[in-house]
Order: structure tokens, then C-alpha cells, then sequence
């Protein structure tokens, strides 16, 4: 993407932005136990973006400031005392048996860290499927071969394109439950039961949803695009039922980024089924670049099923972590969000006219989640851990890339569309 000097001088300036620690701090009554993030370094002084936990439970997330010479786990335990108040929450329940799908492509150093951390899962029946798709190497095969053979199932997807290797995972799973992630994110002991107890003690969830905070803060690209918000959806426990239309959420269910991501995700396996799984023309590696998780949402809830969000089920993803990567990313979730809807209305046309009511209402909120954000509020708000609020700095370059893929993601559905079908024409 070619860059204008404006675009490149504002780039210089948010290059600036200072790295941030990433911790967990786990509160008990009198105790408070501090741990670094996944791959991160004990906490010295310096800014600390902070996870809190209560009875190792996530509860709230904060940024700290620990000076030279200062306790970290003194400063940041007496902060989240104060700002992270008692949880009550009960015991998930047993799980169903849940399939684990994790699709990949050329990435087995990353791919290695994420399954090392889903075999430790305290889950009492579980089953991995890694699906390698459109490999040039044989590098994830053999990588499965070598270490994980008796624990990980390897299916091949030729065809490039992150919804029809999930697909392609959903049609070799055995479980009840079929939860998603990514090959970029450390899991969570408690991740797989906390994603797939809700499903037993509710028949007619159709699709759960949970936490993703970074594993690191070690770059501005990273840092900025965690204070635009993240991927995560707060603290808060929430039950999306179409029979009762949340009344704070007009655009319900069009706007399906409010619900979860991709990297985690779990649906009832014949829920999924039934609604024909994901678009394979929607996702990652396709020309839409995006939206086949917003569109499994969309597709789940429009068969009047209900979507939960549990913050308690938790993965840690490692953001890219330059420049180019964020560009791409901001123009890719542009496009990713009017390609899915594009796809959810081809493959649902009875949603139009609720689509065509919500537009008007739609087009402001697209103009707000791309606003341009000059510079940092004098009360600090923005800053990581802030989730939901768009009241840090966004630069133009990115709002503008954002808007270009938002008009591109139609043309980018279809033309996905079509060169699959042009695929499976080729290998009959």
C-alpha cells in the first residue's frame, strides 16, 4: 500500500509509543500473586498493562505505572484493589466433549507454542484437529508427525481460505461442542472448559464467545491497535437471544464484531452443521480478507439460537507486530465486515429488509468505529485495558484504509465467490 509523505510523517509520529509490560495479578483475600504475561519478562518499573483475576477467574483489566524502585505487585495489587471490585460467579459445570479446530498455514513455530498450551487444557474430554491449509511445505505435517501424533488429528484443506479450512475441521470433529482458535494465541488452563460449559446448562445456545487479550506490547503497532480495542468485549458475562432483542444494541444482530472473534469461538456442532457452517468465500486468505466468524455469529442467531460471551473463557494472541501489519489489518477488518454482511445476505435473503432498516443507524456507527483520533485525552483514557470506547488516538492513515476496505468488501465477496467456484470447477 503506497503511503503519501502526510501519511508517512504521521506514522513517525506514532512510533513513539512506548512498549507496555504485560502481567497477570491474581487476587485473594489477604494475597495477591503477580506473574508476567505469556512470553513476557518479570515486571520490573515502567508502564504494565495488568489482567485481574479473582479466584483465577479474569475479572478486569488495567494500565499501571510502576515507578524505579517500587514493588510491582505492592503498586499494582493496591490498583486493582481499588478499581477491580468482588466477583461472584459460580463453578461452569461439566462440560460437554468439545473438538478443538485450529487452522493453520507455514506457521509451525507459532503453531508448536498454541498447541502446547490447548494439551494442557484442564478440560475432561477434548480432541485437537489442526487443518493445514493450502501448504506449500510440508512443514505442519511433519511437525505433527513428529511431536503431537498421538494427541492432534492433521486434516488438509488445499483450497486457501481461513472459512473453508474451518469448515473443513468441522467436518472431521466428533464432539458436541466445536470450538475455534488461532495459531498466534497461548490458551488458557481454564480456556476450554470455561468456552464449552454453557453449552450444558443451555440447550438452546447455539454459539459462545470469549476473552482475547495480548500476549505482547512490545511494539507501537501492537500498542495501538490494543488501545483502538482490542479483541476484547469487557468483563461482563452476556446472553444474546433473538427472541429478545438486546434494547441497547439497535443494530442487533448486524453488528456481530460486538460479539466475539474468530480466535475464540464455539458453536454447537450440529448448530453449526445445520446452518451450512461458514462461507467458504468470507475469511482470512480469500479476497473478502475477513468476516467468516461475524458471519457464523449472524448465521447462528438468525436460526434463533442464542449467543453467550463468557469473559472467564480466556486466550492471550499474539498481535503482529509492525507497521505494514496494522495497515493491512485495519484495511482487512474494513472489508471483512461488508463482506460478511454481503454474504449473509446473499445466503439470507429474508434479512434484507431488517438489513435496509438498520442502514441508516449502520453508516454512523461505521463512521464512528473509523473516526480519526489525533491525540491522547488529558485523563488518559484509550490506553489498553480500555475496551468498547473510542476515545484514543487513531491515526488517519488507518481510518482511511478501514474505509477503503469497507467499500471494497463487497466486490471482494463476490470475487471470492466467484474464483472458488472457478476451484472447484478446476479440480472436478
Amino acid at each position: 500500500m503506497a503511503r503519501s509523505a502526510r501519511a508517512q510523517e504521521e506514522i513517525r509520529r506514532f512510533l513513539d509509543i512506548r512498549a507496555v509490560q504485560v502481567a497477570e495479578l491474581d487476587l485473594d483475600d489477604d494475597e495477591a500473586v503477580l506473574r508476567p504475561g505469556p512470553g513476557n519478562r518479570p515486571v520490573t518499573h515502567g508502564e504494565v498493562f495488568v489482567l485481574v483475576r479473582r479466584g483465577g477467574r479474569p475479572v478486569g483489566t488495567l494500565l499501571g505505572r510502576v515507578p524505579e524502585g517500587a514493588d510491582p505487585r505492592a503498586v499494582l495489587a493496591e490498583r486493582a484493589r481499588a478499581e477491580c471490585g468482588p466477583a461472584v460467579f459460580g463453578e461452569p459445570g461439566e462440560p460437554p466433549f468439545t473438538s478443538v479446530v485450529v487452522a493453520t498455514r507455514e506457521r509451525a513455530g507459532q503453531l508448536a507454542r498454541a498447541l502446547d498450551s490447548l494439551l494442557a487444557q484442564d478440560h475432561p474430554r477434548f480432541e485437537i484437529v489442526v487443518v493445514d491449509n493450502a501448504p506449500v511445505t510440508d512443514e505442519t505435517r511433519e511437525l505433527i508427525e513428529r511431536k503431537y501424533t498421538e494427541r492432534v488429528r492433521y486434516v488438509h484443506e488445499p483450497v486457501p481460505g481461513l472459512a473453508g479450512a474451518h469448515n473443513a475441521g468441522l467436518d472431521a470433529v466428533r464432539g458436541e461442542v466445536v470450538a475455534f482458535t488461532d495459531d498466534d494465541v497461548v490458551a488458557d488452563p481454564r480456556w476450554l472448559t470455561e468456552l464449552s460449559a454453557p453449552f450444558a446448562a443451555d440447550a438452546g445456545l447455539g454459539c459462545c464467545t470469549g476473552l482475547i487479550l495480548p500476549a505482547r506490547l512490545t511494539t507501537p503497532a501492537q500498542v495501538l491497535l490494543e488501545s483502538h480495542g482490542g479483541f476484547a468485549k469487557g468483563f461482563t458475562p452476556r446472553t444474546y437471544d433473538p427472541a429478545r432483542p438486546p434494547g441497547d444494541e439497535p443494530l442487533f444482530p448486524f453488528t456481530a464484531g460486538r460479539f466475539g472473534s474468530g480466535a475464540n469461538m464455539a458453536f454447537r456442532t450440529a448448530v453449526l452443521r445445520s446452518v451450512g457452517g461458514f462461507d467458504p468465500a468470507t475469511g482470512a486468505g480469500t479476497a473478502a480478507r475477513g468476516g467468516d466468524d461475524l458471519y457464523g455469529f449472524v448465521r447462528v442467531l438468525a436460526q434463533g439460537h442464542r449467543l453467550r460471551y463468557t469473559p472467564y473463557a480466556l486466550v492471550w494472541h499474539h498481535h503482529r507486530e509492525t507497521w505494514r501489519d496494522l495497515e493491512t489489518q485495519a484495511y482487512g477488518y474494513g472489508a471483512g465486515l461488508t463482506a460478511y454482511l454481503t454474504a449473509v445476505l446473499v445466503n439470507r435473503p429474508a434479512l434484507l429488509p431488517a438489513f435496509l432498516a438498520r442502514l441508516p443507524r449502520g453508516l454512523a456507527h461505521a463512521r464512528m468505529l473509523t473516526a480519526v483520533r489525533e491525540t491522547e485525552p488529558a485523563d488518559g483514557t484509550g490506553t489498553p485495558g480500555d475496551h468498547d470506547v473510542r476515545t484514543h488516538p487513531w491515526p488517519r492513515r488507518l481510518s482511511r484504509l478501514q474505509r477503503r476496505g469497507m467499500v471494497y468488501g463487497p466486490v471482494g465477496y463476490l470475487r471470492a465467490r466467484y474464483a472458488l467456484r472457478t476451484a472447484v470447477r478446476g479440480a472436478r
